[in-house]
């Protein structure tokens, strides 16, 4: 039977299919500017790489582990597992894996060897187009959650986007010199926030060395030696003890099923509620009845106080004290309690803990899955620190209480670092919206770009 010849589309009928119907159209854009399928600008067509047929060549490998370092890894053919889409300089990779994490990569030529990369991209190809108008766009937020609409997988880390459904997703085609003005608006004001970003980051790096660093004083004596001298006391008067010599009943909590609420009597905390060594309750808070909490949870019964820490991780280290907030709180398997006896400050403990020598030796021991580490409670229990009298733990107590307050207000430049990513995902919407302040309305529409563009293809 004879093969159906294809009907060759003119260029118009090419175009409706590539433009966005009106009805469809995510939001506004400028009168200059058209809604186009991402289909309709992508020239790329896969081309693969068996590493068997190429065992002595080099290669520039773009995979997604090396993602990271903005580096591709450089292999020879033999060392290659699996076959490799082949790519080239200024291809755009979209990588469909976790498509939560924000992964866009423009392919350069760093050396003189064939480009390669793993089949967990989406290529993208266009020799028309600004390059970095579309990496931006792809960047951007809503972009993002367009990616994530249409997952196939078992959830986390194990999503993929599908490739077919991102082809029709919708890209806001600007002309040509409007996309290089776009562009040069965006890396102009990111250049200005990474500095600020950089500056934050080192004074934060330098707010924790420095912390570390008192903390080493207070707990190997050198905090307190002025003080000891002045009351004629020995560092030999710090005692060896372990946690169970000088808490009441150490225990981790229990999950009453069926029974944890966004509303009820006793607040019920979780490893999330954890948040830089204090307990952060407001926008993850869940509640048990009174009656569950006192009848079926009765061991793992938190005061204020009390010094909580997670044994399931990653990460481990999350350390807080209870607050106040209400008279008794409740606690899940993932945390354990420590409530120390009355010769002890709870503070001093808190603090000790903190200090990631005290726990260094256990975690090195935890054992857990692929991914998970835990500390048991007997490891709990265990924990060696070293004593001092109640007095001097008072002093070392007052000495951190003052210095860490100081260092506690550069810790809030955290909350600068968010509003950094907040501005640039600002930045990139209103670019995408036409709303930069660059567009020239006078220029050649967009449409007259995509015919082009369909021209070509």
């Amino acid at each position: 039977m004879a093969k159906k010849k294809q009907i060759e589309l003119t260029i118009e009928e090419k175009l409706q299919n590539a433009l966005v119907p009106k009805e469809e159209q995510p939001y506004k854009i400028p009168n200059n500017w058209c809604w186009v399928r991402l289909e309709s600008i992508n020239k790329y067509k896969s081309e693969t790489l068996n590493p068997k047929n190429a065992m002595e060549k080099m290669f520039e490998l773009y995979s997604v582990p090396s993602f990271d370092n903005k580096y591709p890894e450089i292999l020879i053919g033999k060392d290659i597992g699996s076959n490799k889409y082949i790519v080239k300089k200024n291809d755009i990779l979209l990588c469909k894996i976790n498509p939560r994490i924000n992964r866009v990569w423009q392919v350069y030529q760093h050396t003189n060897f064939g480009q390669i990369c793993s089949s967990e991209w989406i290529v993208i190809r266009n020799e028309i187009l600004n390059k970095s108008f579309l990496r931006y766009y792809f960047t951007s937020e809503y972009f993002r959650n367009r990616l994530c609409e249409n997952v196939s997988g078992v959830g986390g880390s194990l999503t993929r986007a599908k490739p077919k459904l991102v082809q029709l997703y919708e890209v806001p085609l600007s002309p040509i010199n409007e996309q290089q003005r776009i562009v040069n608006i965006i890396e102009s004001l990111f250049v200005k926030l990474d500095r600020a970003k950089e500056l934050i980051e080192n004074t934060l790096a330098q707010f924790e060395q420095n912390k570390m660093a008192i903390l080493h004083k207070a707990f190997t004596g050198e905090l307190t030696a002025k003080w000891r001298k002045e009351n004629n006391i020995d560092l030999s008067s710090w005692k060896d003890v372990i946690m169970q010599d000088i808490c009441e009943k150490i225990v981790c909590g229990k999950t009453p099923t069926g029974y944890i609420s966004k509303t009820g009597e006793i607040p019920y905390l979780k490893v999330y509620n954890i948040v830089d060594n204090k307990i952060d309750f407001n926008k993850t808070a869940q509640f048990i009845p009174n009656k569950i909490h006192k009848e079926k949870l009765k061991s793992s019964i938190l005061k204020p106080n009390d010094i909580i820490m997670n044994i399931v991780g990653p990460p481990l280290r999350k350390i807080a004290i209870i607050p106040d907030n209400y008279p008794e709180w409740n606690m899940n398997q993932a945390i354990v309690r420590f409530r120390v006896k009355k010769d002890v400050m709870y503070k001093f403990i808190y603090y000790i803990l903190i200090y990631p020598k005290t726990l260094d030796n256990i975690i090195n021991k935890t054992k857990g899955v692929v991914g998970q580490a835990n500390i048991s409670i007997t490891q709990s229990r265990n924990i060696q620190i070293k004593l001092p009298t109640i007095e001097e733990q008072q002093e070392i107590v007052n000495i951190l209480d003052k210095l860490l307050a100081k260092y506690n207000k550069i810790k809030n430049l955290e909350q600068q670092l968010e509003k950094i990513e907040l501005l640039k995902k600002a930045i990139l919407a209103k670019a995408f919206r036409g709303e930069l302040g660059t567009n020239n309305p006078d220029e050649e529409s967009a449409e007259n770009l995509l015919k082009e563009i369909l021209a070509e293809k």
